[in-house]
C-alpha cells in the first residue's frame, strides 16, 4: 500500500509543479520571485500528501 501512495504522490507532486510553471508563466511572475512559489506550493502540498496518508494509515 505505502509503495502505491508514493507512486501516486510522486504523480501528484509533478503534476502540480508543471501547473505552477504554467501559472507562473501566464501570470509572468518574475524569475527571482519562481523560486519562492515553487517552495510555498511544494510544502503546502507535501503537507496535504502526508497527512491524508496518516488519515489513511489510521483509518
Amino acid at each position: 500500500m505505502i509503495s502505491m501512495f508514493l507512486v501516486f504522490a510522486v504523480f501528484i507532486l509533478f503534476y502540480i509543479n508543471k501547473m505552477t510553471n504554467a501559472l507562473c508563466l501566464q501570470k509572468e511572475i518574475p524569475e527571482d520571485r519562481q523560486p519562492k512559489v515553487f517552495r510555498t506550493i511544494n510544502i503546502l502540498i507535501t503537507i496535504l500528501l502526508v497527512s491524508s496518508y496518516v488519515e489513511i494509515l489510521y483509518t
